[in-house]
């Protein structure tokens, strides 16, 4: 592999204008497609095999034309103190907001009247319009939003307090300026980092073409695909981080090739051939780990790890070729003035002569005190991931929404006025096709099973379909949507439903936002030891091959646990128990989205492996090449600490923006990815990693002799260049004496 990328990046180099404009044409097709495609509508949610979705099948079938997928809206109607929703002026005002509510438009379904709709509260305080649409929020026209967003101004002038909940009014999500501030720390680092303003600038501007390229092809194939509305986000967090650290790896490796005395063709070749090779591999376990959420069997999550793993093949590829056409351009400005100026004298230091850096004397001192090092970075870790034993996970409603907006305000008049659980209702669907009695007997079975039920505020009258062979029921909680009692009511529903299943033979299913919600979590839960299992799986037969080691890729794996259960940790803290909260703008802690910590798995493996791929394989190369155990560690440190240490600090730069975003799953894994990155590559693989194979000394190399004869030689290490560098000296020592 090193000879074929070393052969790649010398093409690249000679061919700089070549390559530079395929890129640059890549980026235009893309931004072209994406700017030609129609708006992207919400990606349809569905999890194949459960009950709520069978349940939301059923109900398309049997209920043509209800729109089970359509948005809803709720105008929610407070009175003034004093008085109730009941009194006649206060029935007027509502009476005017149903008559100009656009009945007529081809988008809206239904609008519910609250005084023939039973949705008053007792107290006679709060009252609520439910409207519900043909199409999701996000296909929604901006026509009938204005609409639904003006139709209680009238009512608020009159004294009224008006919300709107629902996800009518749903929104793309917004980063806000911390994505851009991400990119300029980004900045700063590679500008201390290399001391260059145009080695610091190649990694942020090739990173944004890589980023510009995958997005806007996501967004040109958004409807086609049927891809979420976060999905670019999250391509774009991951393809930025992944980009920038990339193409750091490579300028990095080619100014330390240009120090040593080679000429500018030679040193990107050998470039790419050594950290190339480092982010191939580094590069397509991200991609294992991303595509292996295909394992939990959710489209849309699926869809958002391919989507995710496409920008990151973009990443690699831009690496491997771009970067050394651009460094072609660059020329020796990849150094500072006073660096060139000392080049062009002879006057620059050997490696092995400065004056040790902080990677060399780090390195050092964890050589002396191994045992302390280990201890105090497993138990520092092990301290942080405590609350992780407390981990709750839910998907977000309206009730974890910020104060700050409408949805979150109609959100608690709602639970006010009618009850906590009013706010996440079950759909019980009763299908008695094949009902001994009929739908109607088997539903009143249903409703009276239910009432007796415990945690149950109200069971309204079963709605049977035109055909009279489905019924649904609307069960209202005592509870909130993401409190354990109102999944222990769903539980409860349908235990309870299987004996009137024997009894009657209709079959019970719930359904609902709610019983979506915990069903999902559910699958999370399930997959979550599998998908470890395949991706650490993958990936340390990957390392095996890589490193030609088993203690090595097993010592990586365990490492990247520690420091995932550790960021899991502080997500709990933070997000869950409301420890530090407004520092990151959480104002309602409660469960951690299902989707969190799979997806974070996924992600932080796929970084964690760059940055034990880049650190170890210098240890390796040094290990092959005669060092000693101890000293290659050094050597390792001494030329990849630095770098490391920037691309992790650029990670959580770049992660962190995404902590000011709106949308509050897009925050915490803002945060979670953070997290995890700062407690991998500064407390695993500085701390951690160094000590564990100081104490196992040569022994971290060892491979059995029968598994070094099976396994393919890859050559990370470059091994193969020098034969190829001496045939290539050779044969051009000969062609110029045949020219004399």
């Amino acid at each position: 592999m090193a000879t074929f990328l070393y052969r790649l990046g010398r093409f690249a180099f000679r061919r700089r204008r070549y390559v530079a404009l395929v890129w640059v044409a890549l980026l235009f097709l893309a931004g072209f497609g994406a700017a030609s495609a129609s708006t992207p509508s919400a990606s349809s949610f569905s999890m194949p095999g459960t009950e709520a979705q069978k349940a939301f099948d059923l109900l398309e079938k049997r209920f043509p034309g209800g729109s089970a997928d359509g948005a809803t809206a709720r105008i929610v109607f407070k009175a003034p103190a004093g008085k109730t929703m009941k009194d006649a002026a206060e029935k007027a005002e509502v009476n005017k907001v149903l008559t100009d509510l656009p009945k007529e438009s081809k988008q809206v379904a239904s609008i519910t009247d609250p005084y023939k709709a039973n949705a008053v509260s007792k107290d006679g305080s709060t009252a609520y319009i439910s409207v519900k649409y043909k199409v999701n929020g996000m296909a929604l026209e901006e026509h009938d939003k204005k609409s639904l967003e003006d139709s209680g101004k009238a009512a608020q002038k009159a004294g009224l307090t008006v919300e709107i909940g629902g996800d009518a009014l749903q929104a793309k999500p917004e980063t806000g300026s911390g994505e851009i501030i991400g990119v300029v720390i980004a900045g700063i680092v590679l500008m201390i980092t290399f001391g260059s303003l145009i080695a610091a600038g190649l990694p942020l501007i090739t990173a944004i073409i890589g980023v510009g390229i995958g997005v806007s092809t996501i967004t040109a194939l958004a409807n086609v695909l049927d891809l979420g509305n976060t999905t670019s986000t999250l391509a774009s967090m991951i393809g930025l981080a992944v980009g920038i650290d990339y193409a750091l790896f490579i300028v990095s490796r080619y100014r330390a090739e240009l120090r040593e005395g080679r000429e500018r063709e030679e040193a990107i070749g050998r470039a790419v051939g050594t950290a190339g090779s480092a982010v191939v591999f580094a590069g397509l376990t991200v991609v294992i780990a991303l595509c292996g959420l295909a394992v939990v069997n959710i489209p849309m999550l699926t869809k958002m790890g391919v989507a995710a793993a496409g920008t990151v093949v973009i990443a690699v590829l831009i690496a491997l070729t771009l970067i050394p056409a651009v460094l072609g351009f660059a020329g020796k400005r990849v150094f500072g003035r006073r660096t060139r100026k000392k080049m062009e004298a002879g006057t620059v230091e050997d490696s092995s002569e400065a004056k040790p850096n902080m990677g060399t004397r780090w390195s050092s001192f964890v050589l002396r005190k191994p045992i302390w090092v280990l201890l105090a970075g497993v138990l520092g870790l092990g301290a942080i991931a405590i609350p992780a034993a407390s981990l709750e996970m839910g998907l977000p409603d309206d009730g974890s929404q910020p104060t700050s907006t409408t949805q979150r305000r109609a959100y608690d008049t709602l639970s006010d006025g009618f009850g906590p659980g009013f706010n996440g209702p079950l759909m019980i669907v009763v299908d008695g096709a094949k009902a001994s009695g009929g739908a109607k007997a088997a539903a009143d079975k249903t409703s009276d099973t239910i009432k007796k039920l415990p945690d149950v505020a109200e069971v309204l009258p079963p709605a049977l379909n035109k055909d009279g062979d489905t019924a649904t029921i609307t069960v209202i909680p005592k509870s909130k949507p993401s409190s354990t009692d109102t999944e222990d009511l769903v539980h409860s529903i349908r235990d309870a439903g299987s004996g009137i299943k024997s009894d009657t033979k209709a079959e019970v299913l719930v359904t609902g936002a709610t019983a979506m919600n915990i069903d999902f979590s559910q699958r999370m839960n399930d997959a979550l030891l599998p998908y470890l299992g395949l991706v650490v799986g993958l990936a340390f037969l990957l390392l095996m091959v890589v490193f030609r080691s088993i203690l090595v890729p097993l010592k990586a794996a365990l490492g990247f646990l520690l420091s995932v259960v550790a960021a899991l940790g502080a997500v709990v803290a933070v997000f869950q128990w409301g420890w530090l909260g407004g520092l990151f703008g959480v104002e309602n802690p409660g469960p951690i989205m299902s989707m969190m910590p799979i997806f974070m798995v996924g992600v932080v493996f796929g970084l964690a492996m760059d940055y034990e791929v880049f650190l170890v394989t210098r240890m390796r190369e040094a290990f092959v090449h005669g060092e000693r155990p101890g000293q290659a560690i050094v050597t390792g440190f001494r030329h990849g600490a630095r770098v490391v240490t920037a691309a992790a600090v650029i990670m959580i730069a770049v992660f962190s923006g995404f902590i000011g975003a709106s949308d509050q799953m897009i925050k915490m894994i803002g945060f979670a990815l953070a997290i995890a990155v700062f407690f991998d590559a500064f407390v695993v693989r500085m701390a951690i990693v160094p000590a564990v194979l100081a104490l196992l000394g040569s022994k971290a190399w060892w491979l059995p002799k029968w598994l070094d004869k099976v396994l393919p030689n890859v050559d990370v290490e470059g091994e193969g260049l020098k034969a190829h560098a001496e045939k290539a000296s050779d044969g051009d020592e000969d062609r110029e004496l045949a020219r004399v």
